[in-house]
């Protein structure tokens, strides 16, 4: 069976040394100390360990089933689900004011990736209901605020958003689903949804649906949308349950993956729903729960990288194939491990390289998020650039990762044995749901990139040239780390110019190279968190803080990314410049 151990002394060298959390003059960041970080993931992880690794080739064996239109989850996850209410993880970042314990969302995602790389299934229970929460705690009345709250926060009821139907994925614009209103203001709601996780299931006594739907008089387009409070059993006006509303599960999708989930189409026979937020823009409301979810589908995409890295490695340790070119390393047996071998070593930096990374990325993200909760313009405008970098890169390469650990296995890799497929079908699912990552390549550079005439790019790479020039002339840095993020960030500035030039006089050109330009700002992101880390780590070493080895191989990894990665920037940046005519030059008729 498939083991994971959490990085804690990673996590705590990312808040404490890199991030600086015991500077920060956020709400909470106060109680964030060493001792009680480690005390958090810690038992996170004890949790994680006991119940959740288990559970996962159960989820994935089992599946969710529905009979007599009830959704049962695999054996165990109702008693896991219990143990993670019981000792509050769900209400970890949530507001006190409904039961939650307020801290700050930077220590939450941490535990939450912990989770989901023990048991990616299993965490989307509670992960959509925190996004559900946080769409009605922006946008909700006081009223429907006391009556959701404080059950969702502790996950005795869950939360689902519904977006997608049957005939529209990423055009929201074309669905059908309709809201009529009645006498007593609220709606009755009619229509199909499909793909919505956790839809139904045994875990929690009623699932709080946020469903997009139109309402007489909104237009077309997505301008005519609104967002509608569904739940599954009504609520009393003393909050208890009342009748069961007329939403029901009619199938469970069979899957590529994550078959722990409950995957349901959910159709709508006039079931009573209330407004949130204002009507006909729902869009606005519905964006709330998005960008805090596309933050977590980016971790999901490392977190199940980092699962199936660690399991490669213990595999490569241990398998003996073959003996290394510079002479035995093994005499007492008959072949050397397979760790020996360069090309192994190249795949295993690989996903080193990435998984701490793009761990550093969406913990530097988390603690723009608290900033920006806190009214920091600044921090706003820049995880609004940076979400579907986040999102779009981190999932494509946490893929390729999870692919690069299962070649390691060779055949043992592709049958289900030593379960790396379930990690390569688990984390396929990061790459589509939340905003395929297309969609998050055009929002970037359609939306996001021109966005204030262009403020947020700019203080980004000022950003990173105030970093370049502060450190240039330390020798620890400057050749290693300070030279390939210039170069890098000069073709990212190359790419934007050349959007900027050529977009208004044929979109194409820029639509044709956004997927290239948010792999290059992804790999310049990285670069430039990759040299925070090891400007971090030199430090620590001049210091003489202990920990030696520690801070010596972060540097080697982040020396590694810095030149085998990061040169990748020239190649993205060529294809974007080559434009959109031989993407373009076949007809329809041609494929």
């Amino acid at each position: 069976m498939p083991t994971y151990s959490a990085p804690i002394r990673d996590f705590q060298f990312l808040m404490h040394d890199v991030l600086k959390l015991q500077n920060q003059n956020l709400p909470g960041y106060a109680d964030l100390d060493r001792e009680f970080t480690a005390a958090v993931l810690e038992a996170a992880d004890k949790l994680a360990s006991d119940m959740l690794v288990p559970l996962n080739k159960v989820g994935d064996e089992q599946g969710c089933t529905l009979k007599d239109g009830v959704v049962h989850t695999p054996d165990g996850f109702k008693e896991a689900f219990d143990a993670m209410k019981a000792g509050g993880w769900t209400a970890l970042d949530a507001d006190p004011e409904y039961g939650g314990q307020g801290i700050p969302y930077l220590l939450a995602i941490a535990t939450n990736e912990i989770f989901t790389a023990s048991n990616m299934a299993f965490s989307m229970y509670q992960g959509l209901t925190h996004g559900a929460y946080s769409a009605i705690h922006t946008h909700g009345t006081p009223e429907q605020k006391k009556t959701y709250l404080p059950k969702m926060v502790s996950c005795d009821w869950t939360g689902t958003m519904n977006l997608t139907e049957p005939h529209c994925g990423t055009d929201l614009g074309l669905l059908r689903t309709r809201a009529e209103p009645q006498d007593d203001g609220s709606y009755l709601l009619t229509g199909q949804k499909i793909f919505i996780s956790s839809g139904d299931h045994d875990l929690a006594e009623n699932v709080i649906h946020l469903v997009l739907a139109k309402a007489p008089g909104g237009g077309e387009g997505t301008k005519g949308i609104s967002l509608f409070i569904v739940p599954k059993f009504l609520v009393n006006e003393d909050g208890s349950l009342g009748e069961r509303n007329a939403v029901s599960v009619g199938s469970l999708e069979e899957k590529m993956g994550i078959h722990g989930n409950a995957t349901c189409v959910m159709n709508y026979d006039g079931a009573r729903g209330w407004l949130l937020g204002d009507l006909h823009k729902g869009m606005r409301a519905m964006f709330t729960m998005m960008n805090e979810a596309r933050l977590g589908v980016a971790m999901q995409g490392y977190a199940c990288a980092d699962a199936a890295y660690q399991n490669a490695v213990i595999y490569a340790k241990d398998r003996l194939q073959g003996r290394a070119a510079t002479g035995v390393v093994n005499p007492a047996g008959a072949a050397d491990p397979l760790i020996v071998h360069p090309d192994i070593r190249r795949s295993l930096m690989d996903q080193k390289a990435f998984v701490e990374g793009g761990r550093a990325l969406v913990m530097w993200g988390a603690h723009l998020m608290d900033r920006s909760h806190a009214g920091d313009e600044d921090a706003d405008g820049l995880i609004s650039l940076l979400t579907p970098v986040a999102k779009g890169f981190l999932t494509d390469k946490g893929f390729e990762s999870t692919v690069m650990a299962q070649q390691v296995f060779g055949g043992h890799g592709y049958i289900e044995e030593h379960g790396m497929s379930q990690y390569v079908r688990d984390a396929r699912i990061a790459m589509i749901y939340e905003g395929a990552n297309g969609v998050q390549a055009l929002d970037l550079v359609a939306r996001k990139l021109p966005q204030d005439g262009g403020r947020q790019m700019m203080a980004f790479f000022e950003r990173i040239k105030a970093f370049c020039k502060k450190h240039g002339d330390n020798d620890a840095m400057a050749e290693d780390f300070i030279a390939p993020l210039k170069a890098a960030s000069k073709d990212l500035q190359t790419a934007a110019m050349y959007f900027m030039e050529r977009g208004m006089k044929n979109p194409n050109d820029a639509l044709a190279g956004s997927h290239d330009f948010l792999h290059l700002f992804g790999h310049v992101t990285l670069g430039y968190i990759w040299s925070r880390i090891c400007l971090t780590a030199h430090h620590a070493l001049e210091n003489g803080t202990g920990d030696t080895e520690f801070y010596q191989t972060k540097l080697a990894t982040g020396r590694y990314y810095m030149s085998r990665a990061l040169p990748m920037t020239a190649t993205h940046l060529a294809r974007i410049q080559s434009g959109s005519r031989h993407v373009m030059a076949l007809p329809a008729d041609a494929f």
